[in-house]
């Protein structure tokens, strides 16, 4: 046996600020236990390895492990966590930090409980800059323990409560077999499943986690997080789906016709939960086509009333046709020109199509500027009055750049 108690496994990439800033957090952590810090680096470009050995000489417990060549984020991870001589281990992205007594309390547990093959727990949004939590992804009141293969009550605790366990400190010894690839199922349901199989679970009520949502480095970052969530709710699905065939084959998870239509039933409420927080994310990007798109999904699966939609509901088909007539005037090869005809308000609308897409170097007129012959063919027109569709085709504007209000709001449908 090593003797370290606690492996910190943190994979980067050319991010040396955020790295130093992770690191120097680190300098603060002031365990009971004996700790080694695993980085794995991608093969990075940047100077990385001088502020690795800068932070070593400092007396940090680090164990620096050096990619020859950039595998991939989930390789990287996998390298951290095969280097870890821990008998626990933790993921802590670069950017991120720790929450020092929720670790403490969290090795407690688990040494009080050598059943337990993973602990997971809610975490912290900070700010950086206020030096302050924004608020706590998910809560629960008391700890709670999950005896090995409990399936089914696991898979009903995650639903019901809407709990992603992402943050978590895994026993050695369970971690090994399971953490494998998983692409189409979302990794932290598929982990879930592995490491109750092999073990007791448990979902502690103390944060051990802080992920960073503003950053003194770069206070205006998207958080990469953001992404999965607006992208990957099929993913969710999937991972609930492999937790549940994993289940059915390994624990008391039933397969009648009707348990599968409750589980069905609450994948399903679970996955259109996390599109209608992906549609808030896509309105606030003003890409209200994206979200009308999620929209349709929401409304046809019973939530079209949902929280997250409600507010911008109404707004949403005059916000999908200004940007989708941006977007068909951009995508249009040699158009220099968009004229509106019949627009009370010129300024407003062309502001509207810039904040939606529509780029500076094409001009927007007002038809009052007349119709040169010469330049129909570069100008792209929008028509208030459909029914003069024709006249405009035959002053020479191509017939596929002549848009109406109801060719751009036709299949939006509210």
């Amino acid at each position: 046996m090593s003797g370290i108690k606690l492996s910190i496994c943190i994979p980067t990439y050319n991010r040396e600020a955020y790295l130093r800033n992770a690191l120097e957090h680190c300098e603060k952590y002031n365990f009971t236990f004996p700790y080694e810090i695993v980085i794995s680096d991608n093969a990075s470009t940047d100077n990385t390895t001088q502020l690795v050995e800068e932070f070593t000489a400092k007396g940090l417990p680090i164990h620096y492990h050096r990619r020859a060549v950039n595998g991939g984020s989930g390789p990287n991870l996998a390298c951290a966590f095969h280097h870890a001589v821990g008998e626990y281990s933790i993921y802590l992205a670069d950017d991120d930090f720790l929450v020092p007594s929720g670790v403490e309390a969290a090795m407690a547990y688990l040494d009080a409980n050598p059943e337990v093959a993973a602990c997971h727990a809610p975490w912290y949004f900070y700010d950086e800059i206020e030096d302050r939590d924004l608020y706590q992804f998910y809560k629960i009141d008391e700890n709670v323990k999950f005896e090995q293969r409990n399936f089914a009550a696991v898979f009903q605790f995650i639903c019901e409560r809407h709990i992603f366990p992402e943050i978590g400190i895994y026993r050695a010894s369970a971690l090994r077999s399971s953490w494998v690839p998983r692409d189409f199922c979302f990794w932290a349901f598929s982990y879930l499943a592995h490491f109750l199989d092999q073990g007791a679970v448990a979902f502690l009520k103390q944060p051990f986690y802080r992920s960073v949502a503003v950053s003194k480095i770069a206070p205006n970052r998207q958080q990469a997080g953001n992404d999965d969530v607006m992208t990957s709710w099929d993913k969710y699905r999937g991972g609930l789906e492999y937790f549940l065939y994993i289940g059915s084959k390994r624990g008391n998870l039933a397969t009648t016709r009707e348990a599968r239509i409750v589980f069905e039933d609450l994948c399903k409420v679970f996955t259109l939960n996390r599109m209608a927080v992906a549609f808030r994310f896509w309105a606030q990007r003003k890409d209200f086509i994206k979200a009308y798109e999620l929209y349709t999904r929401l409304a046809i699966g019973g939530m079209p009333d949902h929280p997250e939609v409600i507010h911008i509901r109404n707004s949403l088909p005059l916000m999908v046709a200004i940007q989708t007539l941006a977007y068909q005037v951009s995508a249009t090869e040699g158009i220099s020109r968009l004229m509106l005809s019949g627009v009370a308000d010129r300024r407003s609308i062309e502001e509207m199509l810039r904040d939606l897409g529509l780029p500076a170097e094409v001009d927007v007129i007002e038809e009052t500027a007349g119709h040169d012959f010469a330049l129909t063919k570069h100008t792209a027109v929008f028509i208030a009055d459909a029914t003069r569709h024709d006249e405009f085709v035959t002053l020479g504007y191509k017939p596929n750049l002549i848009f109406s209000e109801q060719d751009l709001i036709q299949h939006v449908i509210i």
